[in-house]
Formats: C-alpha cells, structure tokens, sequence
C-alpha cells in the first residue's frame, strides 16, 4: 500500500513539473520565439498564456516597447561648403518582427543598434553634403528629420525593425570654428555700428545746421520787423512832434533849449564855458528880466 502510494505521488509530481516546463506565458511588453532544437518554430506577439513541449522547445523574449539609441558623442559631418558640423541625435526604434530580427541579427540588441546607427549616420552625412550650414540649423532641419526616418526606416524593416523617430539634438558648429564665425560676426556687428554712428553723426550735423540757419533767418527777419516798426514809429513821433511844434514855434524852442540845458547840467560838477551873450542863455536871460518886470 505505501509503495502505491509513493508511486502514485511520483506521478503526479513528475506530471506537475512536466505540465509546469510545458507552460509560459507572454506579456503584453515583450514578443516570444518558440525554438525546437534551436530551429525557430512560431513568434507569439499576443500576451497570455501558451504551452511548449518541455526538454525539446524553449522560448525566448525581446522588448516590444520602443527602444532609445542615444549617442553619446556628437558625430561630425560636412556641409556642402565643405564646414564641419558637430551633430548630436537620438533614433527610437522597435522591434516589429520578432523572427526576422532574430534571422537577421542573432537576436542582439547590440548588433542592431550598431546597424541602424550606421544607417542614420550614413544618410545624416549625405543630406548634410547637400545643403549649407544655415539649412542644416534651422531652414530644412525638419525636413532633413523626416527623409531620414523614411529612408532608415526602409533599411530597418530587413531586419525585421520599425524606425519610429530620428531627431536631431543638436547642431552646431564646432570650437575651433565657431571662435572664428563669433569674431567675423562681432566684426560685421561692428562694422554696421560705426556706420550707423557716421551716419547719425552726419544727421546731427545736417539738423544742427538747418537749425542754426532758421535762427539766423528768424533773428534776421525779427530785427528787420523791429527796425521797421520803430521807423515807423519814429515817423509817427516826429510827424506828431512836427504838428504840435507847429503850432506854437516860440514854445517848440523853448522845449527844445530846456531839453539842451537838462543835458547839459546833468551833473554839479559839469562846468561849461560860454559867452553871457549867446545864444544858449537866450531864455535863462528872458526869464530873468520877466522877473524884473514882475517885481
């Protein structure tokens, strides 16, 4: 009875560990190759839960997830005015079929990064070789983007890999060089900053001069109005002076000799010498005897 018993528990135990290597499963991140004596016999891309038949199949699983292949070094091109360019990218990439990768590579990740990264590179070096520096940094970089996924994409696809994205990190030129482009640009920059200054410079005389000229102008024309006013003026005083004089002569030479006097004696220490019987004391002598008579 205990030998039939440990027999039948024999059994079972073997049809467990037979059942359990006749088991595995796939998951939803990965793809599964079947190999019978090292013969690929079915790629499983569906997860769940699959059999094989123990001791003679084995399985084997690659990333279905899209893989990064960042280099860390930047690569240097030539552009078609034969100047170098340091450019720095990154290709994303995934496995699409899972025995044609395997046919085709051994299965290794490593030899298909090295393939596709020369694929990149040598198309990067041929669209670099059609076009200038300016292009490659900023007017066609898309465009230089998108042919290069397509045509990395069709080499891929042997090998049984899709190309999702190429992307270009970074382009610039490199030190040596850019010192030079740097000093040539801070030339021009100077060159076109003196030019404005004479430029200015000349402006400033121009305004200065018109400026100068219509002040001349205005206080030429301003005296001119103000000469002409004042003769005007002065005609109207003296026509003034002239009418009232006329009117009485004997008092127009009084005023006129009371006015000879004031300038004359400004001063108590003016002195003049002239003879008692001029002219010039004509009224000083009328008013005097005017007094006698009074008295």
């Amino acid at each position: 009875m205990g030998q039939r018993i440990n027999f039948i528990g024999g059994v079972l135990a073997a049809t467990l560990t037979v059942l359990a290597m006749s088991i595995f499963t796939v998951d939803q991140r990965q793809f599964a190759l079947v190999f019978q004596l090292g013969e690929v016999k079915r790629a499983i891309a569906e997860p769940g839960l699959y059999f094989k038949v123990p001791l003679v199949q084995n399985i084997r699983y690659f990333e279905k997830r899209i893989i990064t292949l960042d280099n860390t070094d930047p690569e240097r091109f030539i552009t078609s005015e034969k100047k170098n360019v340091l450019v720095d990218s990154y290709i994303k990439w995934r496995i699409v079929d899972p025995k044609l990768f395997y046919i085709s590579v051994g299965g290794d990740e490593a030899r298909a990064k090295t393939r596709l990264n020369q694929t990149v590179n040598a198309g990067l070096r041929e669209e670099f070789g059609k076009r200038t520096v300016h292009d490659v940094v900023s007017g066609e970089r898309d465009k230089i983007m998108d042919q290069m996924r397509e045509k990395a994409d069709a080499d891929a696809r042997k090998i049984g890999v899709q190309i999702v994205d190429v992307r270009l990190k970074r382009v610039e030129l490199p030190t040596e060089v850019s010192e030079a482009v740097y000093r040539r640009m801070e030339a021009e920059r100077k060159r076109v900053a003196n030019e404005l200054r004479s430029e200015g410079s000349a402006e400033a005389e121009k305004i200065r001069a018109d400026a100068d000229r219509q002040r001349e102008i205005l206080i030429a024309e301003s005296y001119r109005e103000a000469q002409k006013i004042k003769g005007e003026g002065d005609a109207k005083a003296t026509a003034v002076y002239g009418q009232a004089f006329a009117q009485n002569p004997e008092f127009y030479a009084f005023y006129r000799s009371l006015e000879a006097y004031r300038g004359s004696f400004k001063s108590r220490n003016d002195v003049l010498v002239v003879e008692p019987g001029g002219e010039f004391f004509k009224y000083m002598k009328s008013a005097g005897r005017s007094s006698d008579k009074q008295k």
